[in-house]
C-alpha cells in the first residue's frame, strides 16, 4: 500500500525531493547528529544550493520537507 505524504511537516527521503521549489533539508554532522538547515535549499544539477543566494552549499542532505517561511524565526 502506498502512503500519501500530504503533510508538509513530514520529512521525506532526499531521493524523493522535487527538482523545483525551496526545501528544508536535514544533514548529518560529523558527530552523527541530524540537523535541519536554517535556510532554504533547492536542487542544482546533481548538488544542492542555498536558495537565498544561489550558491552551491556542498551539503549532502538525507531528508527534506517543503520550506515554510512563516515557521522560520530569523535573528
Amino acid at each position: 500500500m502506498t502512503h500519501a505524504h500530504s503533510l508538509p511537516a513530514e520529512w521525506l527521503p532526499v531521493s524523493m525531493a522535487p527538482d523545483e521549489g525551496n526545501l528544508e533539508v536535514c544533514v548529518v554532522d560529523y558527530d552523527g547528529i541530524v540537523l535541519a538547515l536554517d535556510y532554504p535549499c533547492h536542487r542544482s544539477g546533481t548538488g544542492w544550493a542555498d536558495a537565498s543566494n544561489r550558491s552551491l552549499s556542498g551539503v549532502q542532505p538525507t531528508h527534506w520537507r517543503k520550506w515554510n517561511e512563516s515557521a522560520k524565526v530569523r535573528t
